[in-house]
C-alpha cells in the first residue's frame, strides 16, 4: 500500500507539473521581457540618480483568480484533479480519483474549435483596445486652449470655457506644466461578450454564456515632447507600441513591428483620465453641442472632427477612414472628463466587389478620481467596443461587442533618470507601414479584412508586371 501511494503521489505530481498554466505561460510570448523591463525593477534611492516609483514588473501580469474589478473576481484554474471526481464507492480507494482523472486526460481530444476561437478572440480584444490612437495629431508645444470670447460662435466659446474648467479642476495650468515625464500601471480584464449577424430574413445573436475575461495589466511611460510607450499584457500574448515624437509604432505577435499610418497622435489610452494636459489640447478646437445626463451626472458635450487631410494620410490601400468624430462628456458639478466616445467608420472597397463598411465605437467611463502629487487622476473604469459591419450584401451587417475594465495601481510624474533611449523604435521595425484598421475581425481562414485586400491587390500588380514582361520579351 505504502509502494501504491508513492507511485500516485509521484504520477500526480508529474502530471500536474507538465500540465500547469504557469509552466505553459512562462514560454509564451508574454514572457519575454523588453528593453523597457529594467525601468520597472528600479526600486527608490536618495541620490541623483535613477528614481523609482514602481513595482516588480511580474506584478504586471495578475494571475486570473487575483485580478478583482467592478466587485467581481475570476475563479482560480484547477491544476488537479478533482478529490470529489470518482464514484461514490471508490472514493475510499488511494489514488482512485486520480487514475479516473489521469485516464480521461490521456483519453480525451483536445478541442481545436475552442482553442482557436479563444485565440481569435484575444487577438481581437488586443487589436482593437490593446493601443488605440487619439483621432488628431496633439503636440506638448501647443499653447494651451485659451479663452477668447471676440468674434468667437457661442458653440467654441463655451467649449473654451469649459476646458478651462476642466484644467482648473485637474490640478490646474502651471502645475500640469511642470510635468515633465509621467508614469502609471494598472490591471485590466477584457472580453467578447457578445456578436450578431443579421441578414434580410433572420438575425442571430451569439453570447458568451460564461463571459469568461481575459485578465492582464499594463505599463504606460509618457515624456515631453509627444513620446510614450505603453507595454500590454493578457492571457499569454503582449502588445507593445511606442511613438518617439516623429513616428507611432505598434508590434503584435501576429503582425510583427509597424509604423502607424498618418500623423504622430496620443495614446488614447492616456487620455481615460490619465493626462489632462494633452486632453485639454485634444479639444481646444472642440465645439460645444449640448448637454447629457451621464450615469445621473449632468455633463457638458464637446464635439470634434478630425480633418480631411489627417483622414487621407491615415488611410492606407483598398482602406479609406472616411470620418472620425470624439466626443467628451466634462461634468457640470466637478469639471472632469466622465465619458468619451469616439466613432471612426472605414469604407473597404476589394477588387471587382461591393465596398464594405466598418464602424467602430468606443465608449469609456472614467471613474474614481483622486489627486497625484496635485494632478486630478481616474483610477477605474471600462469601455464598451462596439465593431459594425455592412455594405458587401444588401439588409445584412455583423455586429460585435467588446468590454473591458481597468483599475490605475500606480501614478507617479516627474521620474529621475528617465531618458529619451527608452522610447527608441524596435530594431526590427518595418520600413512599410500599417494602418489602424488592420485588426478588424478575421474571414473564414484566418485572414484580416484588410489583409486580405492587400494581398489582391499586390496580386493583381504581380500579375500585370509578369504580363508587361512577358510582352517585351516576345516583342
Amino acid at each position: 500500500m505504502e509502494k501504491k501511494q508513492g507511485f500516485f503521489s509521484a504520477l500526480k505530481e508529474e502530471v500536474i507539473r507538465g500540465l500547469s498554466p504557469s509552466r505553459s505561460r512562462s514560454t509564451g510570448p508574454a514572457s519575454h521581457r523588453s528593453p523597457m523591463s529594467g525601468l520597472l525593477r528600479r526600486k527608490k534611492t536618495n541620490g541623483n540618480g535613477g528614481g523609482g516609483y514602481v513595482a516588480q514588473p511580474e506584478q504586471l501580469i495578475a494571475r486570473s483568480g487575483s485580478l478583482r474589478l467592478t466587485g467581481e473576481s475570476l475563479a482560480p484554474l484547477m491544476e488537479g484533479p478533482d478529490p470529489d471526481g470518482g464514484e461514490a464507492g471508490d472514493s475510499k480507494r488511494v489514488g482512485s480519483g486520480l487514475g479516473q482523472w489521469v485516464k480521461g486526460q490521456l483519453s480525451r481530444t483536445p478541442s481545436f474549435a475552442s482553442t482557436s476561437c479563444r485565440r481569435s478572440d484575444l487577438r481581437l480584444l488586443l487589436g482593437v483596445m490593446g493601443a488605440p490612437l487619439a483621432s488628431v495629431h496633439v503636440s506638448f508645444t501647443d499653447p494651451s486652449p485659451h479663452l477668447s470670447i471676440k468674434n468667437t460662435p457661442i458653440e467654441t466659446s463655451s467649449a473654451q470655457y469649459i476646458l478651462q474648467q476642466y484644467t482648473a479642476a485637474s490640478g490646474g495650468q502651471k502645475l500640469q506644466n511642470s510635468i515633465r515625464n509621467a508614469y502609471a500601471m494598472g490591471k485590466l480584464k477584457m472580453m467578447a461578450c457578445e456578436s450578431e449577424t443579421a441578414t434580410a430574413t433572420r438575425a442571430v445573436k451569439n453570447r458568451s454564456g460564461s463571459r469568461a475575461a481575459e485578465s492582464g495589466g499594463f505599463v504606460l511611460w509618457q515624456m515631453n515632447p509627444d513620446m510614450w510607450y505603453v507595454e500590454l499584457a493578457v492571457g499569454d500574448s503582449k502588445v507593445r507600441a511606442g511613438c518617439n515624437g516623429k513616428l507611432v509604432w505598434r508590434h503584435t505577435p501576429w503582425l510583427g513591428s509597424h509604423t502607424a499610418k498618418g500623423p504622430v497622435r496620443p495614446l488614447r489610452r492616456a487620455l481615460q483620465g490619465l493626462d489632462p494636459r494633452t486632453t485639454a489640447c485634444m479639444f481646444a478646437d472642440a465645439r460645444c453641442i449640448g448637454e447629457k445626463k451621464i450615469d445621473g451626472e449632468d455633463c457638458f458635450i464637446l464635439k470634434l472632427c478630425t480633418d480631411p487631410q489627417t483622414l487621407k494620410a491615415r488611410s492606407e490601400g483598398p482602406a479609406e477612414i472616411i470620418r472620425h468624430v470624439l466626443f467628451g462628456y466634462f461634468s457640470q458639478k466637478t469639471g472632469l472628463l466622465v465619458h468619451i466616445e469616439d466613432s471612426h467608420l472605414t469604407r473597404i472597397q476589394s477588387n471587382g466587389g461591393d465596398a464594405v463598411y466598418w464602424e467602430t465605437t468606443i465608449n469609456s467611463y472614467l471613474d474614481d478620481y483622486r489627486p497625484v502629487e496635485g494632478i486630478m487622476i481616474a483610477h477605474s473604469g471600462r469601455s464598451i467596443v462596439t465593431l459594425f459591419r455592412f455594405g458587401d450584401v444588401a439588409m445584412s451587417h455583423t455586429k460585435t461587442k467588446m468590454e473591458e475594465a481597468w483599475t490605475i495601481e500606480e501614478v507617479a510624474f516627474n521620474i529621475p533618470g528617465l531618458s529619451i533611449d527608452c522610447f527608441i523604435p524596435p530594431g526590427d521595425l518595418r520600413s512599410g507601414s500599417i494602418s489602424e484598421t488592420c485588426e478588424l475581425p478575421q474571414d473564414g481562414k484566418g485572414m484580416s479584412v484588410i489583409a486580405l485586400a492587400a494581398q489582391r491587390a499586390k496580386l493583381a500588380v504581380q500579375d500585370s508586371n509578369a504580363g508587361s514582361k512577358s510582352w517585351r520579351m516576345e516583342a
